[in-house]
């Protein structure tokens, strides 16, 4: 894996460790003050998919 892959790798781990951590759990998932959240953590796990994807496509040609 490259370093870039691999610094926003820890860089999406840490957005989805903080907005774990800044998530109310006893208001509910869809509270209106939980949504930013939400997002956010779903846009970090999307980005965690396609830097895998990215680095899978790396070694592709590699392998010719």
């Amino acid at each position: 894996m490259q370093n870039v892959y691999k610094i926003f790798l820890v860089l999406f781990i840490v957005f989805i460790g903080f907005n774990l951590y800044a998530f109310d759990w006893e208001r509910g998932i869809l509270h209106e003050d939980n949504t930013k959240y939400l997002f956010s953590m779903v846009a970090a796990i999307v980005g965690i998919l396609v830097v895998y994807v990215l680095n899978t496509w790396s070694k592709l040609p590699a392998k010719k």
